[in-house]
């Protein structure tokens, strides 16, 4: 660890479990408190609706004396139904009580200051109050008595209800009881669920290790159908894919190497041969020197294969324009011309001039060029090599054909794969690489083609490769 850098490592379980404990605790103490709020409210409106109609009842059944008067409140106040309430109290207009249930503390004969009363008798308004502490909700109300439009008097309720507080507590108590229920049912599951989220994560992350040391056998195991499983699938696909390539790569390798061997022991046995030899006739020591030229110009040809193929691999951009496949056809079939003539190989072309193609055309002339050099090379003497091109639908398709031996149907499948030859013996002695189909395969594909490989009745081979035609829109230049 570096000094004064701190790498502080977080786990996604831990994050995930306090994010979650942190919203739980949010929930919960919503959960305690608002079913408590929105009940006292609801209490807070009921009692306020009753008390107001109560203390209106009792204002207007006053104001019918006239005169407040202590005697005539106490007949009017006998006839109400004043026994729900912890207190009533009545006042004249001046504020002196008339009459109190309340015998401890009484005011009766006395001025009051409740701040109800006093609103009633200044604003003649009907003022409420309220308070809830949990053991009891006390509402407080007061009107005015109103005679001719004035002001002659007061009435005031109180009460007291430890029931209505009693059921709201007990309802906190069952809410908290079960949110802590819940909350440690809920808590407990998240540790689970973010333990085993996190193991599956975890198990991804030491798979990419092992797979980063070079085992692409390894393979994570997928497990359920969300995004963690895709993320597994989309990891095993990855590195079978980085299994393929780098088993293709040791083969490449493997093989490469050899085939570099073989010319370069040849040239070092001949060069020693010609070293160590003191009494060697001009004649023997021509034939030396020619295969060991021989064999630098086969080394030469392969390594500008595999220079080529590296080209390809590393998709570099080329130049296309419109090409006439026609003529680059009768090109590769000109300079193929001494060959055939060597194999006494007749070579005929039916090629329709109005083939056209959007490709590049050092890379048309090698795949025509390759498929029938390897028509003639792989031939019986005296036989036959034929080159159509024609227009089918919207694709130019070339079909090289040839009367040799033939491709086997085991052997059809790997042509195309580097190094690989079907005769490997009649292919050394015909200065074969097993690079040459490989070539074509993977220049067809760049532009866009396909190529296929068949055997034909009775003897011999047919590759048919087709090109999209050129439709006159594309532009020049490179891609």
């Amino acid at each position: 660890m570096q000094l004064g850098r701190i790498k502080i490592r977080y786990s996604v379980s831990l994050a995930y479990s306090v994010i979650y404990i942190a919203f739980l605790a949010v929930s919960i103490g919503l959960l305690s408190v608002y079913p408590t709020i929105s009940s006292r409210d609801s209490v807070f409106s009921a009692k306020q609706n009753a008390l107001t109609s109560q203390v209106t009842v009792m204002s207007v059944s006053l104001a019918a004396l006239e005169q407040l008067s202590a005697e005539g409140v106490e007949q009017v106040m006998n006839l109400l139904d004043v026994g729900e309430y912890d207190r009533v109290l009545v006042t004249d207009s001046a504020g002196l009580v008339l009459y109190d249930t309340e015998t401890r503390g009484s005011l009766l004969g006395q001025s009051c200051a409740f701040p109800q009363v006093l609103d009633a008798l200044v604003w003649g308004n009907i003022s409420c109050r309220f308070r809830y502490d949990t053991l009891a909700f006390s509402s407080e109300a007061a009107a005015p008595v109103m005679s001719y439009g004035s002001v002659i008097g007061s009435v005031y309720l109180h009460e007291r209800d430890t029931d209505q507080a009693d059921m709201i507590r007990s309802l906190q108590g069952r809410l908290r009881s079960i949110s802590l229920i819940a909350g440690a049912v809920t808590l407990l599951l998240t540790v689970l669920f973010s333990r085993y989220l996190t193991r599956r994560l975890r198990t991804l992350v030491d798979g990419m290790r092992i797979v980063r040391e070079g085992d692409y056998d390894y393979r994570v195991p997928v497990k359920g159908a969300d995004e963690v499983s895709d993320l597994s699938e989309a990891f095993n696909e990855m590195t079978g894919r980085l299994q393929s390539t780098d088993e293709l790569r040791r083969r490449f390798v493997s093989d490469a190497s050899h085939e570099l061997r073989t010319p370069l022991a040849s040239i070092r046995l001949l060069s020693d041969s010609v070293v160590q030899s003191d009494r060697m006739d001009p004649d023997t020591m021509r034939e030396f020197v020619t295969d060991i030229g021989t064999e630098a110009e086969r080394l030469q040809r392969l390594t500008e294969k595999l220079m080529r193929l590296t080209r390809m691999d590393s998709k570099l951009p080329v130049s296309r324009s419109p090409v006439q496949l026609k003529a680059v056809a009768e090109r590769a079939v000109h300079l193929l011309r001494p060959l055939a003539e060597q194999k006494n190989v007749t070579v005929r072309a039916e090629l329709d001039e109005s083939a056209v193609i959007y490709a590049a055309e050092d890379d048309l002339l090698q795949i025509v060029f390759n498929l029938t050099e390897n028509a003639i090379k792989y031939n019986s003497r005296g036989g036959s090599v034929t080159l159509r091109l024609t227009r089918e639908g919207d694709r130019a398709v070339l079909r090289v054909e040839d009367t040799g031996i033939g491709i086997p149907a085991e052997d059809l499948p790997h042509i195309f794969e580097r190094f690989y030859r079907v005769d490997k013996a009649r292919s050394r002695e015909a200065g074969g690489s097993g690079l040459g189909l490989s070539i074509v395969h993977d220049a067809v594909l760049r532009h866009n083609g396909t190529i296929r490989a068949e055997r034909r009745d009775p003897a011999g081979s047919r590759f048919t490769v087709s090109f999209p035609l050129y439709a006159g829109e594309t532009g020049g230049g490179e891609e």
